[in-house]
């Protein structure tokens, strides 16, 4: 996979203009599975066979979340969970997005 994972999402003050086409295409091979939404959020949806799959994998991205203090948007319930990423500080995406999406795939 990608040195992403092993970065750290910085904190957006603002005053940055959110990513788009060239800077997009280049960090998204980086991902697995992700999608990139109008150039503004990523989208992944994750499988499980069961409910209890599903809450402790939201869980463990919850407890990355206040880790990297950069959070997604989650909406999950009986096996499946589908996680949104954008920094809604700049209403768009920045690195730290990319970063948290490589690390919720190493969970």
């Amino acid at each position: 996979m990608s040195g992403l994972s092993q970065k750290e999402c910085v904190p957006c003050r603002g005053g940055v203009p959110p990513l788009t086409g060239e800077e997009i295409a280049k960090l998204i091979p980086e991902l697995d599975g992700w999608e990139v939404v109008n150039e503004h959020h990523l989208k992944k949806s994750y499988r499980f066979s069961n409910f209890r799959e599903a809450q402790t994998f939201v869980n463990r991205v919850g407890d990355l979340a206040e880790e990297q203090g950069h959070h997604p948007d989650i909406c999950f319930g009986w096996g499946q969970a589908e996680i949104s990423i954008w920094t809604h500080k700049i209403n768009g995406l920045t690195e730290s997005d990319f970063i948290l999406a490589a690390k919720i795939d190493k969970l």
